[in-house]
């Protein structure tokens, strides 16, 4: 138990520039699938598809498509940034801002960065990464009775933890890169993928090693935070 712990715990985005000359080794990588594999799945209706992508002319076209930064995300962004450590361990959720543009970071700022955004490339967020994992939904594998199918997209969560865990174990960095997320970006993968229409990304994420080791200040809330026994109004387990 106390390894199954200790990779929890240190699990992380690794969000710095990957080694491309280094990709993941095939065994490695079969691994980690073998990991998705065998995640829960609502009504175990095995609701995804898993796109590898390891080609470098593959991994260029991806990198030259663009994507703009939503309004939404800078503003809501800076509702959960923290500008000191301090302020973060006090907090005990969301994240160091240090790593944004410094308007991200200033509330009188935040309309001059919405308005002077401009599109970037897909191979900025890539950063050397050689193999980059599309997660792929069937919408025709709907969960029975679950409106939304909000069941199938919580499966896509169990998905995801079982790669990033056994990526961990392996010594694997993992990144989910959310650029990837807009509706123009999609439209886009789908061409030069060929990904069919009843078939939605629900996220993608890069493997590999970083250059250089980033750590950084991570936080979580106590235990008795979000704990409630028996009752919503008594907090705790005690």
């Amino acid at each position: 138990m106390a390894n199954v712990f200790n990779i929890i715990q240190e699990r992380q985005s690794t969000r710095g520039q990957f080694d491309s000359n280094r990709p993941v080794p095939k065994d490695k990588l079969r691994m980690i699938l073998e990991a998705a594999r065998w995640a829960p799945t609502a009504h175990n209706m095995q609701n995804f598809e898993i796109l590898v992508i390891d080609d470098k002319k593959v991994i260029d076209a991806i990198g030259k498509i663009k994507s703009l930064i939503s309004e939404d995300f800078i503003r809501e962004n800076f509702e959960q940034l923290s500008l000191s450590e301090e302020e973060l361990l006090k907090k005990k959720v969301g994240i160091l801002g240090n790593h944004f543009p410094p308007k991200w970071r200033d509330a009188s700022k935040l309309e001059d960065a919405i308005r002077e955004r401009t599109p970037s490339p897909l191979s900025y967020t890539i950063r050397g990464g050689q193999t980059i994992l599309l997660v792929l939904y069937d919408k025709r594998k709907r969960a029975p009775a679950s409106a939304g199918d909000v069941l199938g997209f919580l499966s896509l969560g169990c998905v995801l933890e079982n790669i990033w865990l056994v990526a961990q174990e392996l010594g694997v960095s993992v990144h989910i890169m959310s650029a990837f997320s807009g509706d123009d970006v999609q439209k886009q993968l789908r061409k030069i993928l060929d990904i069919p229409n009843y078939i939605e990304i629900g996220f993608a994420c890069k493997l590999g090693y970083p250059v250089s080791e980033s750590k950084y200040l991570r936080v979580r809330r106590d235990v008795e935070a979000f704990t409630h026994h028996n009752n919503y109004n008594k907090k705790g387990l005690d």
